[in-house]
């Protein structure tokens, strides 16, 4: 019910902060449902205008809340201190939502702007390394001295993946294919980091999943994303900042007296 209650309440205080000369499309109960009340309810209950197929609908839906209203105001309802300290919230939420709305539109940011803070990312925070690696995992580290005497031996590193490893990637001859160090544990990470490329660890590699001998393929830089993919989250990001920090210095020249 308490859902219920505060839905009808904020669409009802949305509505009423219309502007009251726009132009009327309906009525009920003696009170006037506007093009722009339509608007704003379509947009809060749909994220778009109203269209052809679903306007008669939506002023329905109107009509329904307005009637509601105007008999809670009718009632005691409409001197209820609690119900009219909601209203006041839900005007505030408004102003507030579209004070918030102005600003951005008032200051936009641009696609050089946008482009600026790309290249700004990508200079501070560089694609991290990535690795391609097989390994093969025992259970005691003298197993895994044991493949590495067999390793220098000549013996080949997948097909000794396929015989003794106890890891799930081992019928794949030990394949843990491209990955970024961060997503392994981080003794398996450094060791991977420190090998050369075509090289396999000389000693093994303690984890809690057991012992590891690791064999690096290959690395490479991960690619960064291209800016067209981050743009819109970009501005939207730096839309947010330019907005908080408006809102600070407003906040920097008031005080909250708390009594």
């Amino acid at each position: 019910m308490s859902t219920t209650r505060n839905l009808v309440l904020a669409s009802v205080s949305a509505l009423l902060f219309i502007p009251a000369h726009a132009q009327t499309i309906a009525t009920i109960d003696g009170s006037e449902i506007t093009e722009s009340q339509l608007k704003a309810y379509a947009l809060g209950r749909t994220g778009a205008e109203a269209t052809p197929e679903n306007r008669e609908q939506l002023i329905s839906q109107i009509g329904d809340l307005v009637l509601l209203s105007n008999v809670a105001q009718r009632s005691d309802l409409g001197k209820d201190p609690l119900v009219n300290a909601e209203l006041e919230l839900q005007r505030r939420s408004v102003l507030a939502q579209a004070l918030i709305q102005d600003f951005v539109k008032r200051n936009p940011v641009s696609d050089a702007d946008a482009l600026e803070e790309y290249n700004r990312q990508i200079e501070e925070f560089p694609a991290p390394e990535q690795f391609k690696a097989s390994h093969i995992l025992l259970d005691t580290e003298d197993e895994a001295k044991a493949v590495i005497v067999e390793l220098d031996g000549g013996a080949d590193f997948a097909e000794l993946a396929k015989e003794k490893s106890t890891g799930p990637s081992g019928p794949q001859g030990g394949d843990l294919g491209w990955f970024e160090a961060g997503a392994m544990v981080a003794p398996f990470s450094e060791a991977v980091s420190q090998l050369e490329n075509g090289k396999y660890s000389t000693a093994p590699v303690q984890t809690q999943f057991g012992w590891h001998v690791i064999f690096r393929q290959e690395s490479r830089k991960a690619e960064a994303p291209a800016f067209e993919e981050l743009k819109d989250r970009l501005k939207q990001g730096m839309e947010q900042q330019q907005f908080q920090e408006y809102f600070e210095s407003l906040k920097a020249e008031v005080s909250l007296e708390i009594k």
